[in-house]
């Protein structure tokens, strides 16, 4: 049985003259907990945006769910709902509460009605720990908090992917353990997720896999026990080395 539901196909984005992406060839299959590391510049975030389509790709192709991703803004936009997105900079409407945060998309995109998307709602901000927040403004909250009710929203969709774009970069260090532990409890629920992060200890225990980025292109893929400890393309090995170093330093 294929259980591979997004495939990228020689991808390559350009912005003018600029090749952020280049050739990039990969796949995800159901269940997958995909870490995408690499040092700042390397087309990470640019991918993550052109799988989401946020960003159109110049060259290149996706599939989800064996279909190639159609190019009217409905087919979009009917592939956005089943693959989902949380943002570094969480991107909540600052003049709902939490829980209209929660509501408006499974509302408008999912047709639930008030009862059905306020229950979802409440569940999701429940299991990320934030039900005692529902009438709380985005103002209010820590960034911590909001990125927890940013993953809540996502996950009131019901997505059959979730794409998380440096979750933790915006936050205070006391703040990065509270959304990596919602992660974690996400991903052993075996929800597909493509994370790009700099949190190496979580690439390290949570991922499925891990992808490496040098320049627009993929360099190293494989699983995260392979990869911190036996890459094998030079570039990986200088960027763990930096990472092991640092970690020395701090310790």
């Amino acid at each position: 049985m294929n259980d591979e539901i997004i495939r990228v196909e020689e991808l390559s984005k350009n912005f003018g003259e600029h090749q952020v992406l280049r050739k990039i060839d990969f796949s995800v299959n159901k269940g997958d907990v995909i870490c995408i590391l690499g040092s700042s510049g390397s087309g990470k975030s640019t991918l993550l945006r052109c799988i989401n389509q946020l960003e159109k790709q110049t060259y290149g192709k996706i599939y989800f769910d064996g279909r190639e991703l159609g190019r009217t803004q409905r087919e979009i936009n009917a592939y956005r709902s089943r693959v989902g997105m949380v943002f570094q900079s969480f991107n909540l409407f600052n003049n709902m509460t939490v829980l209209k945060n929660c509501m408006t998309g499974t509302r408008k995109v999912l047709h639930l009605s008030k009862e059905e998307a306020r229950e979802r709602a409440i569940n999701h901000l429940r299991s990320v720990g934030m039900a005692p927040f529902i009438n709380a403004y985005p103002a209010q909250l820590s960034g911590g908090q909001k990125q927890r009710v940013a993953i809540a929203r996502g996950l009131c969709m019901d997505p059959d992917v979730l794409l998380f774009d440096e979750p933790t970069s915006a936050l205070d260090p006391e703040m990065v353990g509270e959304v990596l532990n919602v992660m974690k409890s996400l991903a052993k629920t075996g929800l597909t997720m493509l994370i790009v992060t700099h949190e190496m200890g979580f690439a390290r225990d949570v991922s499925t896999r891990v992808l490496f980025m040098d320049k627009g292109y993929i360099v190293e893929d494989a699983p995260p026990e392979k990869f911190f400890t036996s890459p094998e393309n030079t570039r990986t090995k200088e960027f763990l080395s930096r990472y092991i170093s640092d970690g020395e330093r701090r310790s």
